[in-house]
């Protein structure tokens, strides 16, 4: 996956620009399954080879494609092959430093942006506009149309996120951060329906939250006219911490669970998993709220805070 954000601007406006034709990014298509050259490319997309050749130096100097000469019959042909799979565009990113010099990378994650999912009924999701997959086909779950989602939910399963970990070499992390608004999913709402609901970091579950239902019994402040009263309305607040000694919800220990557990240096992202193990006393579910749904105007929050190496 690349990843590029707001923090490497240069970067940020190339790899926009190698993205803002149709062209190019009917070229990465194409070179989905197999590597191509440039005389295939141009016939395939019915296009001058003189154009399609413009297109390939755009998207070789944005790194998204890379090309080699190989012999032909007559001299020698480029031949393109693609360099990822996926790109990660994250705009919503802050570093601030606090008065001890302690820096602080938070970033807020949609919650229809997940990577990976598998969920069951009672399952869908919705956006501030509607419905946007029918309820209870959990392969809509892998419908496009997810990335708008701005409340889901699921009876059993798990939905998982990939955040990017935009922090320097040299630094050493401290703490982490992740909160989000949540609650169970019962049928239509429960406001006495438990769920023990886990959240993984990078495969490493750091602790489990019983939530004790699904809340319906007013309205959430954030919800769409379009919603219906009859159904989850709002959920709660909740925040996990993980340090160098424990992981703690909402200040209160609730694992052993350090920082070391999570290998966060050992890769320029973190993958963050929320769901219901299959063995859980209470197999409530999970709703998941979005800036536009229940009662707190916010994604998934993730913030890390850390010092430098070389001013510790």
């Amino acid at each position: 996956m690349l990843e590029v954000g707001i923090h490497e601007p240069d970067k940020l406006v190339q790899v926009a620009h190698a993205l803002s034709t149709r062209s190019r990014v009917d070229i990465l298509r194409l070179l989905n399954t197999r590597s191509m050259n440039i005389i295939e490319l141009a016939e395939t997309l019915e296009l001058p080879v003189s154009t399609v050749a413009n297109n390939v130096k755009v998207l070789e100097a944005a790194k998204l494609i890379n090309t080699e000469l190989l012999p032909a019959v007559r001299g020698a042909m480029k031949v393109c092959s693609r360099n990822y799979d996926d790109i990660l565009i994250s705009l919503n990113t802050s570093i601030r430093t606090s008065k001890d010099g302690m820096k602080f990378y938070e970033v807020e994650m949609p919650i229809g942006h997940y990577s990976d999912c598998e969920v069951h009924p009672t399952c869908g999701m919705a956006s501030s506009e509607g419905m946007l997959v029918r309820e209870d086909e959990p392969a809509s779950f892998y419908h496009p149309k997810h990335v708008a989602a701005q409340i889901l939910w699921f009876r059993k399963g798990y939905v998982e996120y990939q955040f990017p970990l935009e922090v320097p070499q040299n630094a050493r992390i401290q703490s982490l951060e992740l909160s989000m608004e949540m609650c169970s999913e019962a049928p239509n709402y429960d406001n006495d329906w438990p769920s023990d609901i886990s959240v993984w970091i990078n495969g490493v579950e750091i602790g489990m939250w019983t939530s004790p239902g699904d809340f319906g019994d007013r309205r959430g402040t954030l919800n769409p006219s379009w919603w219906e009263d009859w159904t989850t309305q709002y959920g709660l607040l909740k925040t996990w911490r993980v340090d160098h000694e424990r992981t703690t919800l909402d200040m209160q220990k609730i694992s052993d669970v350090a920082i070391h557990d999570l290998q966060l240096n050992q890769r320029p992202s973190l993958r963050v998993r929320i769901g219901v193990k299959p063995d859980a006393i209470h197999k409530g579910g999970v709703n998941l709220f979005g800036k536009q749904f229940g009662d707190y105007d916010q994604d998934l929050v993730l913030q890390v805070a850390y010092t430098l190496n070389d001013e510790t």
